[in-house]
Protein backbone atom coordinates (compact mmCIF):
# COMPACT_ATOMS: atom_id res chain seq x y z
CA UNK A 1 0.00 0.00 0.00
CA UNK A 2 1.50 3.43 -1.07
CA UNK A 3 0.71 6.77 0.55
CA UNK A 4 -0.95 7.66 -3.11
CA UNK A 5 -4.34 7.12 -1.22
CA UNK A 6 -3.42 9.47 1.75
CA UNK A 7 -2.11 11.69 -0.19
CA UNK A 8 -4.60 12.47 -2.78
CA UNK A 9 -7.40 12.50 0.37
CA UNK A 10 -5.47 15.23 2.36
CA UNK A 11 -5.16 17.46 -1.11
CA UNK A 12 -8.67 16.90 -2.03
CA UNK A 13 -10.71 17.42 1.58
CA UNK A 14 -11.99 20.17 0.99
CA UNK A 15 -13.39 19.04 -2.47
CA UNK A 16 -14.88 16.31 -0.98
CA UNK A 17 -16.69 18.15 1.78
CA UNK A 18 -17.97 20.64 -0.94
CA UNK A 19 -19.08 17.98 -3.20
CA UNK A 20 -20.78 15.79 -0.16
CA UNK A 21 -22.48 19.02 0.71
CA UNK A 22 -23.96 18.96 -2.63
CA UNK A 23 -25.22 15.53 -2.69
CA UNK A 24 -26.80 15.80 0.93
CA UNK A 25 -28.41 19.06 0.52
CA UNK A 26 -30.06 17.33 -3.00
CA UNK A 27 -30.82 13.96 -0.93
CA UNK A 28 -31.02 14.63 2.95
CA UNK A 29 -34.00 16.27 3.35
CA UNK A 30 -32.49 17.44 7.22
CA UNK A 31 -30.06 18.85 5.85
CA UNK A 32 -32.24 21.78 3.43
CA UNK A 33 -31.89 24.35 6.50
CA UNK A 34 -28.57 23.98 8.23
CA UNK A 35 -25.45 26.53 7.18
CA UNK A 36 -22.72 24.45 6.15
CA UNK A 37 -20.53 25.02 9.68
CA UNK A 38 -23.64 23.36 10.84
CA UNK A 39 -23.84 20.48 8.33
CA UNK A 40 -20.22 19.63 8.16
CA UNK A 41 -19.69 19.51 11.67
CA UNK A 42 -17.17 16.88 12.82
CA UNK A 43 -16.76 15.46 9.32
CA UNK A 44 -13.49 17.29 7.85
CA UNK A 45 -12.20 15.71 11.45
CA UNK A 46 -13.03 12.63 10.34
CA UNK A 47 -11.27 12.74 6.90
CA UNK A 48 -8.01 13.92 8.89
CA UNK A 49 -8.75 10.86 10.62
CA UNK A 50 -9.01 8.63 7.90
CA UNK A 51 -5.87 10.15 5.76
CA UNK A 52 -3.99 8.99 9.13
CA UNK A 53 -5.92 5.60 8.88
CA UNK A 54 -4.30 4.99 4.78
CA UNK A 55 -0.81 6.57 5.55
CA UNK A 56 2.11 4.21 5.45
CA UNK A 57 4.57 6.84 7.05
CA UNK A 58 3.14 6.55 10.83
CA UNK A 59 4.74 4.11 13.08
CA UNK A 60 1.88 2.00 14.12
CA UNK A 61 2.90 1.37 17.88
CA UNK A 62 -0.11 0.23 20.05
CA UNK A 63 -0.02 3.10 21.73
CA UNK A 64 -0.90 5.11 18.37
CA UNK A 65 -3.47 2.56 17.55
CA UNK A 66 -4.93 2.94 20.70
CA UNK A 67 -4.93 7.22 20.51
CA UNK A 68 -6.06 6.87 17.24
CA UNK A 69 -9.25 4.22 18.34
CA UNK A 70 -10.32 6.90 20.86
CA UNK A 71 -10.13 9.80 18.65
CA UNK A 72 -11.70 8.11 15.70
CA UNK A 73 -14.67 7.05 18.35
CA UNK A 74 -14.75 10.75 19.88
CA UNK A 75 -15.27 12.11 16.23
CA UNK A 76 -18.22 9.72 15.36
CA UNK A 77 -19.52 10.16 18.17
CA UNK A 78 -19.18 13.58 18.04
CA UNK A 79 -21.31 13.88 14.64
CA UNK A 80 -23.97 11.51 16.04
CA UNK A 81 -24.27 13.82 19.25
CA UNK A 82 -24.54 17.06 16.64
CA UNK A 83 -27.07 15.47 14.77
CA UNK A 84 -29.44 14.20 17.51
CA UNK A 85 -29.75 17.96 18.51
CA UNK A 86 -31.61 18.92 15.23
CA UNK A 87 -35.58 17.88 15.16
CA UNK A 88 -35.48 17.41 11.83
CA UNK A 89 -32.65 14.65 11.63
CA UNK A 90 -33.33 10.75 11.51
CA UNK A 91 -31.14 7.82 12.61
CA UNK A 92 -31.56 6.83 8.68
CA UNK A 93 -31.25 10.49 7.55
CA UNK A 94 -27.80 10.51 9.73
CA UNK A 95 -26.30 6.99 8.43
CA UNK A 96 -27.31 7.99 4.67
CA UNK A 97 -25.53 11.01 5.32
CA UNK A 98 -22.05 8.40 5.88
CA UNK A 99 -23.22 6.41 2.73
CA UNK A 100 -22.81 9.89 0.68
CA UNK A 101 -19.26 10.47 2.32
CA UNK A 102 -17.86 7.28 1.29
CA UNK A 103 -19.12 6.78 -2.53
CA UNK A 104 -17.92 10.68 -2.89
CA UNK A 105 -14.46 9.85 -1.55
CA UNK A 106 -14.46 6.77 -3.18
CA UNK A 107 -15.62 8.52 -6.55
CA UNK A 108 -12.83 11.72 -5.94
CA UNK A 109 -9.86 9.08 -4.93
CA UNK A 110 -10.26 6.38 -8.10
CA UNK A 111 -10.41 9.62 -10.63
CA UNK A 112 -7.28 8.76 -11.60
CA UNK A 113 -6.47 5.26 -10.84
CA UNK A 114 -8.62 2.53 -8.95
CA UNK A 115 -7.81 2.11 -5.59
CA UNK A 116 -6.00 -0.75 -3.94
CA UNK A 117 -8.16 -3.80 -2.22
CA UNK A 118 -5.93 -2.81 1.58
CA UNK A 119 -7.14 0.75 0.76
CA UNK A 120 -10.46 0.22 0.22
CA UNK A 121 -11.04 -2.46 3.10
CA UNK A 122 -9.58 0.50 5.24
CA UNK A 123 -11.74 3.34 3.63
CA UNK A 124 -14.93 0.87 4.05
CA UNK A 125 -13.82 -0.68 7.39
CA UNK A 126 -13.52 2.91 8.63
CA UNK A 127 -16.91 4.40 7.74
CA UNK A 128 -18.72 1.60 9.31
CA UNK A 129 -17.42 2.12 12.90
CA UNK A 130 -18.46 5.92 11.96
CA UNK A 131 -21.49 5.29 11.46
CA UNK A 132 -21.86 2.48 14.47
CA UNK A 133 -20.23 4.96 16.45
CA UNK A 134 -22.67 8.12 15.48
CA UNK A 135 -25.73 5.85 15.58
CA UNK A 136 -25.09 4.78 18.82
CA UNK A 137 -24.24 8.51 20.58
CA UNK A 138 -27.37 9.92 18.28
CA UNK A 139 -29.63 7.81 20.27
CA UNK A 140 -28.53 7.79 23.70
CA UNK A 141 -28.52 12.03 22.68
CA UNK A 142 -32.23 11.36 21.77
CA UNK A 143 -33.07 9.45 24.97
CA UNK A 144 -31.24 12.11 27.27
CA UNK A 145 -33.95 14.94 25.29
CA UNK A 146 -36.55 12.96 26.05
CA UNK A 147 -35.56 11.70 29.54
CA UNK A 148 -35.47 15.75 30.52
CA UNK A 149 -38.13 16.81 28.45
CA UNK A 150 -40.24 13.88 30.24
CA UNK A 151 -38.88 15.00 33.67
CA UNK A 152 -39.28 18.73 33.10
CA UNK A 153 -42.96 18.41 31.88
CA UNK A 154 -44.07 16.10 34.89
CA UNK A 155 -42.59 18.38 37.02
CA UNK A 156 -43.77 21.53 35.78
CA UNK A 157 -47.69 19.86 35.93
CA UNK A 158 -47.48 19.05 39.31
CA UNK A 159 -47.80 22.68 40.10
CA UNK A 160 -51.50 23.26 38.44
CA UNK A 161 -52.56 19.99 39.26
CA UNK A 162 -51.56 20.47 43.28
CA UNK A 163 -53.51 23.89 43.10
CA UNK A 164 -56.55 22.55 41.16
CA UNK A 165 -56.67 19.53 44.05
CA UNK A 166 -56.37 21.43 46.79
CA UNK A 167 -59.26 23.61 45.59
CA UNK A 168 -61.50 20.79 44.94
CA UNK A 169 -61.09 19.36 48.41
CA UNK A 170 -62.10 22.76 49.17
CA UNK A 171 -65.44 22.44 47.52
CA UNK A 172 -65.96 18.87 48.71
CA UNK A 173 -65.64 20.12 52.58
CA UNK A 174 -68.44 22.48 51.97
CA UNK A 175 -70.50 19.84 50.15
CA UNK A 176 -72.69 16.96 52.14
CA UNK A 177 -73.11 13.48 50.51
CA UNK A 178 -75.90 12.99 48.42
CA UNK A 179 -75.26 16.46 46.68
CA UNK A 180 -75.10 15.83 43.34
CA UNK A 181 -72.25 18.41 43.13
CA UNK A 182 -70.69 16.09 46.00
CA UNK A 183 -70.65 13.54 43.96
CA UNK A 184 -69.24 15.46 40.90
CA UNK A 185 -66.39 16.76 43.18
CA UNK A 186 -65.67 13.54 44.23
CA UNK A 187 -65.11 12.17 40.76
CA UNK A 188 -62.97 15.28 39.98
CA UNK A 189 -60.91 14.14 42.84
CA UNK A 190 -60.67 10.83 41.81
CA UNK A 191 -59.59 11.75 38.27
CA UNK A 192 -56.95 14.15 39.52
CA UNK A 193 -55.62 11.65 41.41
CA UNK A 194 -55.00 9.27 38.34
CA UNK A 195 -53.77 12.34 36.58
CA UNK A 196 -51.38 12.41 39.49
CA UNK A 197 -50.39 8.99 39.37
CA UNK A 198 -49.60 8.82 35.98
CA UNK A 199 -47.59 11.69 36.46
CA UNK A 200 -45.91 9.78 38.98
CA UNK A 201 -45.47 6.49 36.57
CA UNK A 202 -43.72 8.99 34.05
CA UNK A 203 -41.02 10.09 37.05
CA UNK A 204 -40.12 6.53 37.92
CA UNK A 205 -39.75 5.24 34.57
CA UNK A 206 -37.59 8.27 34.19
CA UNK A 207 -35.37 7.12 37.04
CA UNK A 208 -35.34 3.39 36.09
CA UNK A 209 -34.38 4.61 32.66
CA UNK A 210 -31.84 6.23 34.01
CA UNK A 211 -30.21 3.56 35.97
CA UNK A 212 -31.78 4.26 39.57
CA UNK A 213 -33.38 2.74 41.78
CA UNK A 214 -36.83 2.96 43.28
CA UNK A 215 -36.67 4.71 46.52
CA UNK A 216 -38.91 2.47 48.57
CA UNK A 217 -39.41 2.70 52.70
CA UNK A 218 -40.33 -0.32 54.29
CA UNK A 219 -42.95 -0.51 57.31
CA UNK A 220 -45.30 -3.58 58.67
CA UNK A 221 -48.58 -3.30 56.52
CA UNK A 222 -51.73 -5.22 57.11
CA UNK A 223 -52.25 -5.91 53.47
CA UNK A 224 -56.02 -7.02 54.04
CA UNK A 225 -56.87 -3.58 55.32
CA UNK A 226 -54.95 -1.88 52.29
CA UNK A 227 -56.56 -4.25 49.79
CA UNK A 228 -59.94 -2.73 51.25
CA UNK A 229 -59.31 0.54 51.43
CA UNK A 230 -58.21 0.48 48.02
CA UNK A 231 -61.35 -1.26 46.40
CA UNK A 232 -63.27 1.25 48.41
CA UNK A 233 -61.51 4.24 46.86
CA UNK A 234 -62.28 2.66 43.20
CA UNK A 235 -66.01 1.93 44.48
CA UNK A 236 -66.32 5.49 45.13
CA UNK A 237 -64.85 6.41 41.89
CA UNK A 238 -66.91 4.06 39.85
CA UNK A 239 -69.46 4.67 41.36
CA UNK A 240 -70.23 0.83 41.52
CA UNK A 241 -69.82 -1.26 45.29
CA UNK A 242 -70.90 -4.54 43.76
CA UNK A 243 -68.31 -4.23 41.05
CA UNK A 244 -65.06 -5.45 43.46
CA UNK A 245 -65.02 -8.61 45.45
CA UNK A 246 -62.28 -9.05 48.39
CA UNK A 247 -61.20 -12.64 48.92
CA UNK A 248 -59.33 -12.75 52.10
CA UNK A 249 -59.99 -14.83 55.09
CA UNK A 250 -57.73 -13.93 57.80
CA UNK A 251 -55.73 -11.19 58.95
CA UNK A 252 -52.04 -10.71 56.55
CA UNK A 253 -49.01 -8.62 57.44
CA UNK A 254 -46.33 -7.98 55.48
CA UNK A 255 -43.40 -5.81 55.19
CA UNK A 256 -43.50 -3.18 52.26
CA UNK A 257 -43.98 -0.06 51.45
CA UNK A 258 -47.86 0.65 51.44
CA UNK A 259 -47.63 3.66 49.17
CA UNK A 260 -46.16 1.27 46.48
CA UNK A 261 -48.38 -1.27 46.76
CA UNK A 262 -51.07 0.46 46.81
CA UNK A 263 -50.15 1.68 43.40
CA UNK A 264 -49.62 -2.38 42.53
CA UNK A 265 -52.94 -2.90 43.44
CA UNK A 266 -54.92 0.10 41.99
CA UNK A 267 -52.80 -0.25 38.47
CA UNK A 268 -53.98 -4.07 38.34
CA UNK A 269 -57.46 -3.37 39.71
CA UNK A 270 -58.16 -0.40 36.91
CA UNK A 271 -56.63 -2.53 34.62
CA UNK A 272 -59.29 -5.13 35.09
CA UNK A 273 -61.75 -2.38 34.59
CA UNK A 274 -61.00 -1.40 31.29
CA UNK A 275 -60.40 -4.96 29.88
CA UNK A 276 -62.35 -7.00 31.52
CA UNK A 277 -66.35 -7.93 30.94
CA UNK A 278 -67.97 -5.08 32.08
CA UNK A 279 -71.20 -6.92 33.36
CA UNK A 280 -68.94 -9.36 36.31
CA UNK A 281 -67.22 -8.35 39.09
CA UNK A 282 -63.61 -8.02 39.57
CA UNK A 283 -62.20 -10.32 42.42
CA UNK A 284 -59.24 -9.29 44.33
CA UNK A 285 -58.25 -12.56 46.20
CA UNK A 286 -55.73 -12.35 49.24
CA UNK A 287 -53.71 -15.45 50.81
CA UNK A 288 -51.09 -16.01 53.31
CA UNK A 289 -48.62 -18.89 52.63
CA UNK A 290 -45.42 -20.12 53.93
CA UNK A 291 -42.98 -17.78 53.08
CA UNK A 292 -45.46 -15.78 50.93
CA UNK A 293 -48.04 -13.74 50.12
CA UNK A 294 -49.92 -14.19 46.92
CA UNK A 295 -52.56 -11.69 46.06
CA UNK A 296 -54.58 -12.05 42.66
CA UNK A 297 -57.07 -10.21 40.33
CA UNK A 298 -59.07 -11.90 38.71
CA UNK A 299 -61.73 -10.84 35.78
CA UNK A 300 -63.92 -12.02 33.14
CA UNK A 301 -63.93 -11.24 29.59
CA UNK A 302 -61.35 -11.89 26.16
CA UNK A 303 -58.39 -13.18 27.05
CA UNK A 304 -54.76 -11.93 26.47
CA UNK A 305 -53.33 -13.54 23.33
CA UNK A 306 -49.70 -15.61 24.51
CA UNK A 307 -47.98 -13.54 22.48
CA UNK A 308 -49.58 -10.12 23.70
CA UNK A 309 -48.54 -11.70 26.99
CA UNK A 310 -44.73 -11.62 26.17
CA UNK A 311 -44.64 -7.86 26.04
CA UNK A 312 -47.22 -7.24 28.98
CA UNK A 313 -44.61 -5.73 31.34
CA UNK A 314 -42.38 -3.24 28.41
CA UNK A 315 -42.10 -0.16 28.93
CA UNK A 316 -44.09 1.77 26.41
CA UNK A 317 -45.88 -1.77 24.64
CA UNK A 318 -49.33 -2.11 24.54
CA UNK A 319 -51.05 -4.80 22.96
CA UNK A 320 -53.61 -4.28 20.01
CA UNK A 321 -56.74 -4.56 22.64
CA UNK A 322 -54.66 -1.61 24.61
CA UNK A 323 -54.59 0.72 21.63
CA UNK A 324 -57.99 1.87 22.68
CA UNK A 325 -57.38 2.60 25.80
CA UNK A 326 -55.91 5.83 27.14
CA UNK A 327 -52.76 5.64 28.66
CA UNK A 328 -48.46 5.49 27.94
CA UNK A 329 -48.17 2.03 28.69
CA UNK A 330 -46.53 2.06 31.67
CA UNK A 331 -48.63 1.03 34.35
CA UNK A 332 -47.24 -3.01 34.56
CA UNK A 333 -43.86 -1.96 33.62
CA UNK A 334 -43.85 -0.13 37.31
CA UNK A 335 -45.94 -3.24 38.47
CA UNK A 336 -43.07 -4.76 37.92
CA UNK A 337 -40.45 -3.28 39.12
CA UNK A 338 -42.16 -2.11 42.37
CA UNK A 339 -42.86 -5.82 42.85
CA UNK A 340 -39.86 -7.08 42.16
CA UNK A 341 -38.41 -4.08 44.39
CA UNK A 342 -39.82 -5.99 47.10
CA UNK A 343 -38.56 -9.20 46.08
CA UNK A 344 -41.37 -10.55 44.54
CA UNK A 345 -42.89 -11.69 41.20
CA UNK A 346 -45.66 -11.35 39.00
CA UNK A 347 -47.20 -13.58 36.47
CA UNK A 348 -50.43 -13.05 34.66
CA UNK A 349 -52.55 -16.19 33.40
CA UNK A 350 -55.48 -16.31 30.80
CA UNK A 351 -57.54 -18.29 28.57
CA UNK A 352 -60.49 -18.57 27.14
CA UNK A 353 -63.70 -19.11 29.67
CA UNK A 354 -61.48 -18.76 32.88
CA UNK A 355 -60.42 -15.01 32.19
CA UNK A 356 -57.48 -12.90 33.19
CA UNK A 357 -55.92 -12.97 36.38
CA UNK A 358 -52.72 -11.11 37.73
CA UNK A 359 -50.92 -12.69 40.35
CA UNK A 360 -48.49 -11.03 42.62
CA UNK A 361 -46.40 -12.89 44.94
CA UNK A 362 -44.33 -10.80 48.31
CA UNK A 363 -42.28 -12.52 51.22
CA UNK A 364 -43.57 -12.23 54.75
CA UNK A 365 -40.69 -10.61 55.65
CA UNK A 366 -38.21 -8.86 54.11
CA UNK A 367 -34.69 -10.62 52.38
Amino acid sequence: MSNAACDCLQQNAERIMQMWEKRARDEVSASMHQDSLVLQDSLPQYLNQLADALSTRIDRTPTRIAIDKIKSERIGKQHGHERAGYADYSMSQLIFEYHILRQVIFQVLEEEAPLGVQERDIIIGSIEQAVNDAATQFSQTLRDIQELFMVTLTHDLRGPINVVKMGTQLILRRLERGDTHFDVAARMISAINRLDSMIQNLLDVSRLRAGESLKIEFEECHLDKLVQEVVEDLSFSYGDEDRFVVVCDSEVRSYCSRKEITRVIENLVINAVKYGDPNTPITLTLQPMETQISLTIHNEGNPIAPDAQSILFQQFRRTTSAEEQTGWGLGLFLVKSITEAHQGTIEVESAEGTGTSFIVKLPKFPC
